[in-house]
């Protein structure tokens, strides 16, 4: 079944473009193009598409406005946001407002085409799911690492999915601060969550070198 995308972005020509991608992934379809907050959440309304591809700036109000309106609704939507924005704080504000997913500006065609599979895939697995879900299927849904029964002694399964489900969203590196602001945790216990999932082969950790001192431990999912 394919799927309906509204683009908003305030370029016209960067909103063309990510059209255009939109248009080569195969089971989605755009149905269209706006430039403004007050337009998208007209369209939505008119339109009812199913994923909204949505900046966070906009000319007349915040991209984290409309995805509050829009997700609160009589019309049900998901947001992926696309965005030039990489500060944890509106990272946190996309994650609680409901966005499926965050990607940052400028990316490529296929790590676009990548999060809207992912997407796909999700309904696709809920569809066969049925009525009811078992725990597994929950995991697997939220990006759980598989193992989590397992954990080492004073982890938490669910934390853990917490962890690695913001990790995952972001769709790009965090340092153990960023995940700690991110899930409400602590430095030091982000830090042993995202350890442990680059363990399990969940995450990777990615250094940073400044111009002086230790690099910076940043953790980044594998997809």
């Amino acid at each position: 079944m394919t799927k309906t995308v509204l683009v908003v972005d305030d370029d016209f020509m960067v909103a063309r473009i990510h059209g255009g991608y939109v248009a080569k992934t195969p089971g989605f379809a755009v149905v269209g193009t706006v430039h403004t907050g007050r337009a998208a959440i007209t369209a939505v309304a008119e339109r009812a598409p199913d994923l909204v591809l949505l900046d966070i700036y906009l000319p007349d109000m915040s991209g984290l406005e409309v995805l509050r309106t829009i997700r609160g609704g009589a019309q049900p939507v998901d947001v992926l946001v696309i965005t030039a924005a990489r500060d944890v704080a509106t990272v946190r504000a996309a994650l609680r407002g409901g966005a499926v997913n965050y990607l940052i500006k400028p990316f490529t065609a296929a790590a676009l085409a990548d999060r809207l599979t992912r997407y796909a895939d999700t309904f696709r697995q809920l569809t066969e799911l049925g009525a009811q879900a078992a725990q597994e299927d929950v995991d697997r849904l939220f990006g759980a690492a598989p193992g989590l029964s397992q954990l080492p002694k004073g982890l938490s399964p669910a934390t853990c999915a917490l962890v690695a489900e913001a990790l995952r969203r972001t769709g790009t590196d965090l340092s153990a601060a960023e995940a700690a602001a991110l899930t409400g945790l602590s430095r030091v216990s982000a830090r042993r969550y995202l350890e442990y999932l680059c363990a399990v082969g969940q995450a990777e950790l990615r250094p940073r070198y400044g111009t002086a001192g230790r690099p910076e431990h940043r953790y980044r999912w594998m997809p």
